[in-house]
């Protein structure tokens, strides 16, 4: 089934599709690509606008000025979707499938994400601070 644009989200107005977003920060981690199998190796390395400890981005409304390599993902189609971490409810509800029990509109809950170790606060290095990204790969992310 060809989606296309993420349909699926069409009618969602800019609330709808911010409580969408669990706030973990999985998508701000810089990312590694294979070139000859195409697999994504996640980084602990963030992008310099995310608050490593809150995991919210420091200038949400700016960030595409202040760092153009930043995707938005309402405008992507759901084949450029595979760098987007599994856990992510835009990856997820563009699949058909449901959202976890942690995810802050099923659990009701905002630290719920948190509790249970998927935000990357505390975790996550700026790309400010980090060196090589080969040094930071995630070798086991389970969630």
């Amino acid at each position: 089934m060809k989606l296309g644009r993420l349909s699926v989200f069409r009618g969602l107005n800019e609330a709808e599709w911010e409580a969408l977003c669990d706030g973990c920060g999985r998508c701000c981690l810089f990312k590694l690509e294979d070139e000859d199998s195409g697999e994504i190796a996640f980084t602990r390395v963030a992008c310099r606008l995310l608050d490593t400890h809150t995991c919210r981005c420091r200038e949400y409304a700016r960030r595409k000025v202040l760092a153009p390599e930043c995707l938005r993902i309402r405008e992507m189609k759901v084949s450029q979707l595979h760098w987007l971490p599994p856990t992510c409810a835009y990856r997820l509800l563009a699949l058909g499938q449901p959202l976890p029990e942690w995810h802050p509109l099923r659990s009701g809950n905002p630290d719920s994400v948190r509790l249970a170790g998927i935000a990357v606060g505390g975790y996550a290095v700026s790309e400010l601070e980090a060196g090589d990204l080969e040094d930071y790969i995630i070798e086991d992310w389970d969630a």
